[in-house]
């Protein structure tokens, strides 16, 4: 016969306890995992930007003329994809500028670049009749004067010409796939310093 006044079973109430422990040592697991999968992602697989390291600049051919300067100029790079994943490099570019001002721009051509590999790339420009700044120009006139020189270029070895300074700005942006899933941006840049001897068109250091 069920008697009303009887002491009730503690079953159900261990087994609403044991679930809920349950829950808690699976919600505690998960977030550890998640936090580990977190630090392995910054420390692996984190998207990091390409290192671009200038190895020369050069200048093949380099006259001046009626105070404007003629030149073709070449810039050697080494670019590194520090990823664990391939980098794919677009909408990039090299530019010169001096006194502030553009004197030519470049395209790089789209390309990619394996995980943890190296690739040597370079620029080429090509200058014509950029005007000498007045206080350079008139430098290079007394020089050839004193040389005995006159006319137009300037020919004949030269102890101390006039010198200038130009800017070159590469500039490297691209994507980075990485876990062959998620897609991000990355993009690099580089300024370097140029000096020339006018007169004679020698590279006398550059600085980055």
């Amino acid at each position: 016969m069920y008697d009303p006044y009887a002491p009730r079973s503690n079953k159900s109430s261990n087994k609403g306890r044991t679930n809920l422990a349950s829950c808690i040592v699976a919600t505690v697991f998960l977030l550890i995992l998640a936090a580990a999968a977190v630090v392995v992602y910054f420390l692996l697989f984190r998207p990091k930007s390409p290192k671009i390291a200038v190895d020369a600049v050069q200048f093949p051919t380099f006259s001046v003329s009626n105070g404007t300067v003629n030149f073709t100029f070449f810039q050697y790079v080494t670019v590194t994809n520090p990823n664990r994943d391939e980098f794919t490099h677009y909408d990039s570019s090299l530019q010169l500028v001096y006194s502030g001002q553009p004197v030519g721009l470049v395209f790089i051509p789209a390309g990619k670049i394996q995980g943890g590999r190296a690739q040597h790339m370079s620029a080429k420009f090509n200058v014509q009749s950029y005007p000498l700044p007045p206080a350079v120009a008139a430098r290079i006139t007394s020089n050839s004067d004193q040389m005995g020189g006159g006319g137009g270029g300037v020919v004949g070895p030269v102890v101390a010409g006039p010198t200038m300074e130009i800017e070159t700005w590469m500039k490297l942006e691209g994507r980075v796939r990485v876990l062959k899933v998620f897609t991000h941006r990355v993009d690099s840049g580089v300024r370097c310093g140029v000096v020339i001897e006018v007169t004679r068109g020698s590279v006398l250091g550059f600085h980055c």
